[in-house]
This record gives C-alpha cells, structure tokens and sequence, in this order.
C-alpha cells in the first residue's frame, strides 16, 4: 500500500522511522520567505528535509518573461530529489504550516514526474503540533538515490492552452486565488489586477475546513461537480498568482477520485508578461 494523495498526521506518524519513508517540510511564507526555513531550522518532524519555495521548487524569474514561480526544468528537478534520496521505492510525505497550498506543489511536481507514491500530510505543521507529535532539529543525512522520471506532460497546460479555454466552454478554467483579487481588487503581489476572461472563482482557501484540513470528499465532489458541469477534471485547467495554490485544487480533485486537472505553471503572474492577452475584472 501507499499514499499518493493525502495522508492523516497519525498515518505518517506509524512510518517516521522507515528508511522507505521521506519527510519534506515546505513551510513559507510569501512575504517573510525566509521564515520557513528558519522555523524549520529550530523544529520539524524527525527525519524530515526542507524544500524551499523560491530556490528548490522554482526558476529563476525572468522579469517581463515568466511568473513569480517558474517551474523548474526536468533535469534539474532529478537531480533535487535524487539528492534527497528518492527513487521509485520510497514514500514521500510533504508538508507545510497547515493547510498545504505549499506542499501541494512538491506534490504535484513529483506526480508531474510520475512519482506516485507522494502525499500531503493532512493539517500540516500546525496539526502535527497540537497532537504534541514528536518533533527535533536535528538535520537528515541523506544518501541519494537515482530518480527516473516518467514525465506526464498532459499534466501541464501551456498558455496556448489557456488561450484556446477562453473559447472552447467545455475546458474550465478555474482561478484558486482569493475572489477579491480574482475580481481584480486588493491585489497586492501583482501588477495587473483582474483575471483571465472565462476562468471561474475556486479560491483555494475554500477547499479548506475548520481543522485546517481539506474539507470532506463529499463536500469537496459537490464542488468541483458544479465547477465541471459534465466537463472531466482531465478537461479543467487551474491557475493561481504563480502556480503554488492552484495544485492544491488539482490534489483536491485527484482525491476525490475526479482525475487530474492540468496546471498552469506560470499562472497569472506570466499571464500579463504579456500586454495584448485580454484580462477580465468583477464578477
């Protein structure tokens, strides 16, 4: 058996000592992107590594040419988890400071990689520490493995791709950021406020309860039934500010059993790189 969706603080709990088991804590913070790290230097789950947002799960930007986060190439991808120590055979169980809008996108990178045996730990970090679960800071030595990728490049939808959403009604487009700067107020990250004509609100927020976990299958089916209409998740293309949050809804359908969504990498960050591509503000 193996996890490669979600998994329950006391799932992974049972497994800290496998050597087929790997922690990665994810915790960020988009405007303190130093604090993960630093949390994580002074406490995390035993046996855990850190992937930082911005260096290990990211491109460099190219300003006026890519978004916030761009995705980072294939190769260099391999080379990251083969230095972790992760090969077909190994567990891996990813987490942040709750909800998991950080660690949905390691996830979905190592999916996208044909990686299947990954999860987000449910209730992330801040879970973990109210059930007074083990934590240290002392850091992993890791022995690297060989990672073969087996790449799904239906998982990723390039902005022609987008493009043609805007007139074709059976691919869904759907935008995970909060709906105030979907439509196009309070946005404070980019510098074009609005979003891409034809996309649906599906703030990533909402996918979440009141424990800081995602919200039942039934309830979250209800949701993405109503988004989809009698289109299939493989038909729906997310976006968010920079292709972080959006894989939060992508491993929120996968779930519940609907399929895998593309993602947008460059989402609306690389979106409005370009001044002739329409944008859409209200409702």
């Amino acid at each position: 058996m193996f996890y490669s969706t979600l998994i329950s603080t006391d799932q992974a709990y049972q497994y800290l000592n496998e050597s087929q088991w790997l922690f990665i804590d994810c915790r960020y913070y988009l405007d303190k992107p130093k604090q993960g790290r630093q949390e994580f230097s002074q406490s995390h789950l035993p046996g855990a590594l850190y992937a930082h947002l911005d260096r290990d799960l990211s491109s460099a930007v190219v300003p006026g040419v890519t978004g916030r986060h761009p995705l980072p190439g294939v190769d260099t991808l391999c080379q990251l988890f083969s230095s972790w120590g992760v090969d077909q055979g190994v567990q891996v169980v990813v987490y942040d400071q709750g909800p998991g809008m950080i660690a949905a996108r390691l996830w979905w990178m190592l999916r996208w990689l044909g990686h299947d045996r990954v999860a987000v730990m449910e209730g992330g970090w801040k879970k973990w520490c109210e059930e007074a679960k083990p934590v240290t800071k002392d850091l992993l030595l890791t022995t690297p493995r060989q990672f073969i990728p087996n790449v799904h490049p239906e998982m990723v939808a390039s902005v022609d791709d987008v493009v043609a959403s805007i007139s074709h009604a059976d691919i869904k487009l759907l935008d995970a950021r909060t709906a105030d700067r979907y439509r196009g107020e309070n946005e404070t990250l980019d510098p074009v406020a609005g979003h891409i004509p034809g996309a649906i609100s599906a703030p990533f927020m909402d996918l979440v309860g009141s424990d800081g976990c995602l919200r039942s299958p039934d309830e979250l089916s209800e949701r993405y039934h109503a988004f989809l209409s009698t289109s299939q998740a493989s038909d729906a293309i997310v976006y968010c500010g920079s292709g972080v949050t959006a894989a939060l809804n992508i491993l929120a359908m996968e779930h519940v059993g609907l399929g895998m969504a593309r993602l947008y990498p460059g989402s609306w960050s690389h979106w409005i790189t370009d001044k002739n591509r329409p944008v859409a503000t209200g409702e």
